[in-house]
């Protein structure tokens, strides 16, 4: 443990910066939204267009629960029931979408499912059609980009849990004549019921965020975030507050919700081994599936092989055509040859490099205090370090504009609405729960004796958590850090509301090539190399969660 007075040297700094950039600002947006005759505006009626954002973000949120939920849960005991050829390959594929930047995903499916899209103008084609046989657009088409990106959680959540299970369970189940269905209905669900629970509440919450599939395929429906949005854009701060306001309560229910039900686990009796996977031999069953593979392999990998598809387009070369019509290397040459080009990728590198140092500071700073001292004020450090996860990215941007449209202290006495300082603060903002829970989870895992023989030793804290501290929850650190770069390196939902030309991301370049230029190969080369980013980042936090297993044992 930490003593005392290192506890509250760090205490202070850690709660003040909170205190200061996350709950002060948001305690402004309610000030603001709370005003009794813009509630009225709001609620005015059934048919306002406010109540049926609320309304759509709610049924597509319940919407993608079920969707998700379904996906997510079938795939996880598919892959841990049965066996087959390239298992472990599947697994690692099936998890592929949390590694996609929101943009890019929604992008993809643009692509090939948009009303111009591969998919739609092939079936014109195909059959004959006067014009495309569907219109990607609408509440169903972000339900099913939320799917997409959002099974993952219940796929991960459920597979772990499935771990845990006895097989002596299984066996007993069998033995008894239980068939396939009955044995997981009845004995395999409700021990995965903890699991469901959490992930149900996570998707419902990151689904009432979502903001970029909304804002591209929602056409005259409204949601809450885009209302935000718009309501931003024609200037009526005090109604785009209101909106605020009310999408923060419900995320925050949703977040408290989440932390009782994981203090709530429950487990199995049994602590056997878990059970082996049984191979897939029959020929009606091996053929299944192989099908069900292939019709995953295709749900997952085709959108991205459509944006790479259409980052080699010759601009103009595709308007029509089911594809285009020539193609370059000229979108990748101008990502570092043309200065224009390589401006966003430069002002996002640097945006996203100052949060993620800000993040590494605070988030080790702050785990420290949660974890390591017995400071009274330690539960309202962990909870305010989680909160950024609860508020959505429109939220925070309208927090920061609420709070730093004029000079303030926080801000040394500057206005920072419209300057370049505006983006790294709201990227550190949202970042901050993923560096401190990283490195939370490596303290928890610290043997506090090596502290206390350090100290028995004669070596003050400092020296301690240098020398002997730090080598060891170094890989979560890494882990978080990595995580915390490339998340910020694509954000675009707070980019969006707070850019201005001079800062503008990647994000906010890919939104501008894609709707005002409507140059889809350079809109596409940026997201290709945003993937590549995040894939290498993504590949190298995997290796240190190794490093830190190894470490912990």
């Amino acid at each position: 443990m930490v003593s005392r007075r290192t506890a509250w040297w760090l205490f202070v700094p850690v709660l003040l910066v909170l205190v200061g950039y996350v709950l002060y600002p948001s305690l402004r947006t309610f000030a603001l939204g709370l005003q009794l005759d813009t509630w009225a505006d709001v609620f005015s009626s059934w048919r306002a267009v406010n109540v049926r954002a609320l309304i759509n973000s709610v049924v597509v949120s319940l919407g993608s629960v079920a969707g998700a939920g379904m996906l997510g849960t079938a795939l996880a005991y598919f892959f841990f029931r049965y066996r087959m050829p390239g298992r472990r390959l599947l697994m690692a594929i099936a998890a592929f979408p949390l590694a996609l930047p929101p943009l890019v995903g929604v992008l993809a499916f643009f692509f090939l499912y948009g009303e111009s899209g591969i998919l739609p103008r092939s079936l014109q084609a195909l059959f004959n059609l006067s014009d495309v046989p569907f219109s990607f657009e609408g509440l169903w088409a972000v339900w099913l980009v939320h799917v997409y990106s959002l099974y993952v959680y219940f796929y991960l959540f459920v597979l772990a849990a499935l771990r845990g299970v006895d097989r002596s369970l299984l066996e007993a189940s069998a033995d008894l004549g239980a068939s396939s269905w009955m044995t997981f209905r009845r004995v395999v669900l409700p021990l995965l019921r903890p699991a469901l629970v959490s992930a149900a509440l996570l998707v419902f919450m990151i689904s009432m965020a979502s903001f970029t599939a909304p804002l591209l395929f929602a056409d005259t429906d409204p949601f809450l975030t885009v209302q935000i949005y718009n309501y931003k854009r024609n200037g009526d701060l005090a109604l785009s507050a209101t909106i605020s306001t009310l999408l923060t309560v419900i995320c925050v229910v949703f977040l408290l919700l989440i932390e009782w039900t994981n203090r709530r686990q429950i487990t199995g009796g049994a602590k056997g081994a878990a059970p082996p996977p049984l191979p897939v031999t029959g020929g009606w069953q091996r053929a299944l599936a192989i099908l069900g593979v292939v019709l995953l392999l295709l749900f997952l990998l085709l959108p991205i092989a459509t944006v790479l598809l259409i980052s080699f387009a010759q601009e103009g070369a595709w308007t029509y055509q089911i594809l285009p019509a020539s193609y370059t290397l000229s979108n990748y040459a101008a990502l570092l040859a043309d200065p224009d080009v390589f401006a966003p990728i430069w002002n996002s590198l640097q945006m996203a490099g100052l949060a993620t140092v800000g993040n590494v500071v605070f988030g080790v700073a702050a785990a420290l205090v949660v974890v390591k001292t017995t400071l009274r004020g330690r539960g309202l450090v962990r909870i305010l370090a989680v909160l950024p996860f609860a508020i959505p990215g429109t939220v925070i941007a309208i927090n920061l504009i609420v709070t730093f449209n004029t000079p303030t202290a926080l801000a040394a006495g500057q206005i920072l609405v419209g300057t370049f300082w505006i983006l790294p603060l709201a990227y550190f903002i949202r970042m901050i729960p993923l560096v401190t829970r990283a490195t939370s989870a490596a303290l928890e895992r610290y043997d506090d004796r090596l502290t206390e023989a350090s100290a028995d030793l004669g070596a003050p804290f400092r020296t301690t958590f240098w020398r002997v501290m730090l080598p060891i929850i170094t890989p979560g650190i890494v882990a978080g850090t990595l995580l915390t770069f490339v998340t910020a390196l694509g954000e675009f939902v707070s980019s969006i509301l707070l850019y201005v030309y001079g800062n503008r991301p990647i994000s906010v370049e890919v939104w501008a090539q894609l709707t005002r230029e409507f140059n889809f190969g350079e809109a596409a080369a940026y997201s290709v190399f945003l993937m590549i980013l995040i894939g290498l980042s993504t590949l190298a936090v995997r290796w240190m969660g190794v490093q830190d297993t190894s470490v912990s044992v």
